[in-house]
């Protein structure tokens, strides 16, 4: 399976913006379908956005509608979130991972190390 590394979180304060990328190591990479997801202090991880192969097909989580957008580079086998008008609520560790295609069901239980991103009130 494609190896993807998370980058780009950080602190910022509420209404910021941050774009977190997601580089994967294979000349495949166009191939998987990518889900970026989150997990907050005692929470469940949660599916964030989710892009198909191409990039044509994108699904957001309602809670990050009209704020945050998903899109990736083939060429450069990266997949990036961007994140705007950022709430407390979103703080939380920011993981990507290849997804079935078509749905938010990540293909297996390889989690990387994610990327922090915590948003001050």
């Amino acid at each position: 399976q494609v190896q993807l590394v998370e980058s780009g979180g950080g602190l910022v304060q509420a209404g910021g913006s941050l774009r977190l990328s997601c580089a994967g190591t294979e000349r495949t990479f166009s191939i998987y379908a990518i889900g970026w997801f989150r997990q907050a202090p005692g929470k469940e991880r949660e599916v964030v956005a989710t892009i198909s192969r191409s990039g044509g097909l994108t699904k957001l989580a309602d809670s990050v509608k009209g704020r945050f957008t998903i899109s990736r580079d083939n060429a450069k086998n990266t997949v990036w979130l961007q994140m705007n008008s950022l709430k407390p609520e979103d703080t939380a560790v920011y993981y990507c991972t290849v997804v079935v295609p078509g749905t938010a069901r990540p293909r297996n239980d390889d989690w990387g190390q994610g990327t922090q991103v915590t948003v001050s009130s």
